[in-house]
């Protein structure tokens, strides 16, 4: 008997493959000629020819590599080789590699992609993207960027591909108008180089993403006591990346993992209490948008299942719980989850329906100690939007408010938006607990979310990882559109702005969204609902949350 091995086209052979060119430090600008692919490592100068389906690379500039230190963005057209370096931009024919000046700008030129004879350069100093005539070598009109950060570029027929740094996004331009169509997250952070790959056969356009950045390990070091230390080293590669864009729902999704999340509590009372008739309920995993539940089953006891408002929340019932008695219990899920993006603008919402009653009498009142009476709360509202009228405008000002009147720092407890403010510090939960106060009281319905986040690491799979905390984010409501996820703090970079927008109506793959609009967890005991002043859920018992990221999700 003999077997006949399917014929795979180059996509197929290195789709899912994360390439790690051996020696490489810091790949920028990547492009392709075919199946090869080319890419700057401008840390070393490196110009590399690497086989996507080996690793395999070799210089092609050893004899120039000082020419090619410091190159930030690369592009090809046919026989010739585009870069970017310092303010400059030059070209050369592949063959020779002898750097020819075309344009000097008055800022670093980032990027660069070409199309025929129109070269499209980045310039984060300028805030534009600059478009120029290949033979006057004159500016033909200039583009908004559309990000905040180092932007590098990759050109096809009809768009301009734009992926920024700082956003962890790649934009999807209409090259002929400069409208940004879709934006999607990027599964890692650091984005810094876009390249795209057309397949010979069937013709199919794929785009890759070179990141670079350090990550921490533990080095051995026999002379330290004890033997071990923590450095840095240089981390980068290339990842396809995948999408799907939802025009009607104004959202894409991008790349996404399968992963087993476990959450369990173990019966361990800091003060032996005997409460009778125990009902403790644990919200299960949401189905979104992002986030599909596969399958869920119990951890150490059986539960029964509720649904509270349109959410599923596992209830474990107990007799009683008595002094000295243990117990282990919870749920272990398995969880399709990816990147999401909505592309909102604010004209989209000028013309919106009225906040039903139910919406104003839930989400827009004090029901979680967010003392939107207090004089501080209340004069922070007011400052936070000025003469702003539009939504989405008055979401975002509220956002970069808090971002500039506040700095992160993790806390043991959470204190009510008027100590916060008045500190000028909170943690994940502060921020939310502000920018709820400010949101409600201006007429934005706010609802909390999450919970926990899996541990960004989506080369670690099969590999047991544990959050350091719990988080939570939050979720706005606009009318015609939906709830919109909105992270609490990670965009808060940089001191006084301009502050990213990644996670402003996008969520990344490793947001976990349990019970959206509801309590994560109540005891109730004689059908009494347990609070803070009578036994606090963390006194009776201690968490344990585990995640294994299982594999990375096909593409769309």
């Amino acid at each position: 008997m003999s077997f006949v091995l399917p014929t795979l086209t180059a996509s197929q052979m290195f789709g899912q493959k994360t390439i790690r060119p051996l020696t490489a430090a810091t790949l920028c600008g990547i492009a392709f000629i075919k199946d090869s692919l080319i890419a700057i490592d401008s840390l070393k100068g490196h110009l590399l020819e690497i086989d996507p389906t080996s690793d395999n690379s070799k210089i092609l500039n050893p004899h120039q590599v000082k020419e090619f230190t410091d190159v930030t963005g690369l592009a090809i057209w046919e026989d010739t080789l585009w870069v970017s370096r310092d303010h400059n931009v030059y070209l050369c024919k592949l063959n020779a590699l002898g750097l020819e000046h075309f344009v000097t700008l008055p800022y670093p030129a980032d990027g660069v992609a070409v199309w025929e004879t129109t070269v499209y350069i980045s310039c984060q100093r300028l805030g534009y993207i600059l478009i120029f005539d290949r033979e006057s070598r004159k500016e033909i009109t200039r583009f908004y960027a559309p990000g905040v950060g180092i932007e590098n570029l990759a050109v096809s027929e009809e768009m301009l591909w734009i992926c920024d740094r700082t956003e962890q996004t790649v934009y999807a331009m209409d090259r002929a108008t400069g409208e940004v169509q879709f934006s999607v997250l990027t599964p890692f952070e650091s984005p810094t180089g876009i390249a795209i790959h057309k397949d010979g056969e069937t013709g199919k356009e794929s785009l890759y993403v070179a990141y670079a950045s350090e990550e921490p390990y533990i080095r051995d070091n026999p002379n330290a006591d004890p033997n071990h230390e923590l450095t840095y080293r240089d981390r980068t590669f290339i990842h396809p990346l995948y999408y799907h864009y939802e025009p009607d729902k104004r959202y894409a999704l991008s790349n996404g993992y399968l992963i087993e999340m476990s959450y369990a509590e173990e019966i361990a009372p800091l003060d032996e209490v005997y409460l009778p008739d125990v009902e403790w309920r644990i919200a299960l995993p949401s189905e979104t948008e992002r986030q599909k539940l596969k399958h869920v089953e119990p951890i150490g006891l059986p539960f029964t299942e509720e649904v509270i408002d349109g959410q599923r929340v596992a209830v474990f019932k107990f007799d009683a719980l008595t002094p000295g008695e243990r117990h282990i219990f919870g749920w272990k899920a398995l969880l399709e989850v990816r990147n999401i993006k909505y592309r909102i603008t604010p004209k989209d919402v000028e013309d919106i329906p009225e906040l039903s009653p139910e919406l104003q009498s839930r989400y827009l009142v004090d029901d979680d100690d967010l003392a939107m009476d207090t004089t501080i709360v209340r004069r922070a509202a007011r400052e936070a939007i000025g003469s702003e009228t539009n939504l989405l405008r008055k979401m975002y000002s509220i956002r970069n408010y808090v971002y500039d009147e506040l700095s992160y720092g993790i806390k043991p407890y959470i204190d009510t938006p008027d100590v916060v403010l008045e500190r000028g510090v909170g943690s994940c939960g502060e921020y939310v607990g502000v920018l709820l106060a400010l949101c409600r009281l201006n007429g934005i319905p706010c609802r909390t979310v999450g919970r926990y986040k899996c541990p960004p690491n989506g080369e670690h799979q099969g590999v047991p990882l544990q959050p350091d905390f719990n988080h939570v984010w939050l979720e706005f409501y606009v009318p015609n559109f939906g709830w919109l996820p909105m992270e609490s703090n990670p965009d808060d970079v940089g001191q006084g702005g301009p502050y990213p927008t990644r996670f402003f109506m996008g969520l990344c793959w490793y947001h976990i969204e349990i019970g959206k609009g509801i309590t994560f967890e109540t005891v109730t005991s004689q059908g009494a609902r347990l609070t803070k002043e009578d036994i606090p859920i963390g006194d009776l018992a201690i968490n344990h949350i585990r995640f294994t990221i299982l594999k990375e999700l096909p593409p769309f």
